[in-house]
């Protein structure tokens, strides 16, 4: 009777599996505020990766930790660079069995962890960030992405990307639009997956938790620019900009289910609080129920493999 009436839709395809690989390391290396999530080697990333494509899920969004960083984040647009390296590695292993998504953003890749250059003063400088993000998308693209994840936040990013992929003859890769990425707390466990050199915070380029309505009109920016699809991160705590989101989005919206999130259940479920498989199967319908058509989720290839 459940199954029948069910208002709410929860399948593989529907998740996307976030990824870590790290150059110069020869065997994965666990994150330890995220049980069970690792920085993969090249060679175990292709494995994880077929095994969450044989699992069901939707898509891969692949993040890389560099060996080296400077002030630049050279590596992000270096066709030899440990992203760029991975993303060819999963193309050349999946062809088109999966939609294959990277992170387009400098955070990974720069000696002070912000996600744009800095300039004289040490604020982040937007158009010359912007004019990296262009090369940095071309170079994923190259590399065998479907679908590019600009996370930075810095103002006219899609349209720029956009058009430098027009540009050369990219015109069917796909915008997935961090729109809406707030200034949260709940990023904790991430820094330490990517080995962030951050200090500090990035509040000025990032939304204020507390508002809600200026999220729409970043969409709506978006929008205008060609996003193809539209992001909201963090999920749990923004259940309601996600369901405003999908109220006047006419692209797919996803949600961004992050590292703090997933911190939190784990710990709860292994200190014996929380049911885990209940507990985290509850979280993901709830994101879809707010509105979400795609969920990033550190547990899609598991909750894949209970849904099916």
């Amino acid at each position: 009777m459940r199954r029948l009436v069910g208002e709410t839709t929860l399948r593989p395809r529907q998740l996307i599996l976030p990824m870590f690989v790290a150059e110069g390391i020869d065997a994965p290396r666990p994150i330890s505020s995220m049980p069970g999530v690792v920085q993969h080697t090249r060679d175990t990333l292709r494995k994880a990766a077929v095994d969450a494509v044989n699992a069901g899920v939707g898509g891969l969004m692949l993040f890389g930790i560099p060996a080296t960083r400077d002030a630049e984040g050279s590596g992000a647009v270096d066709e030899k660079g440990i992203l760029n390296v991975a993303l060819r590695d999963l193309r050349h292993e999946l062809g088109d069995a999966t939609v294959l998504m990277a992170d387009t953003c400098l955070d990974e890749f720069t000696d002070h962890g912000h996600c744009g250059v800095l300039d004289a003063d040490g604020a982040v400088d937007n158009d010359a960030t912007l004019r990296i993000y262009a090369q940095m998308a071309i170079a994923q693209v190259e590399a065998g992405a479907h679908v590019l994840g600009p996370s930075g936040m810095m103002d006219g990013q899609i349209g720029v990307i956009r058009r430098a992929l027009d540009e050369v003859g990219h015109k069917e890769a796909a915008i997935l639009a961090y729109s809406a990425k707030y200034a949260s707390a709940f990023y904790g466990p991430f820094r330490e997956a990517v080995d962030s050199q951050l200090k500090g915070d990035r509040k000025t380029y990032q939304q204020d938790p507390g508002n809600g309505r200026e999220a729409l009109r970043e969409i709506e920016l978006d929008l205008a620019e060609g996003a193809d699809m539209i992001m909201v991160k963090p999920a749990l705590a923004y259940l309601d900009v996600i369901k405003a989101a999908a109220d006047i989005s006419p692209v797919p919206v996803a949600a961004y289910n992050i590292s703090g999130e997933y911190a939190m259940v784990e710990a709860a479920a292994a200190n014996g609080w929380l049911d885990r498989e209940r507990t985290v199967l509850e979280v993901l319908t709830s994101i879809r129920r707010a509105g979400a058509d795609m969920i990033l989720t550190y547990w899609a290839a598991e909750a894949a493999a209970w849904l099916d």
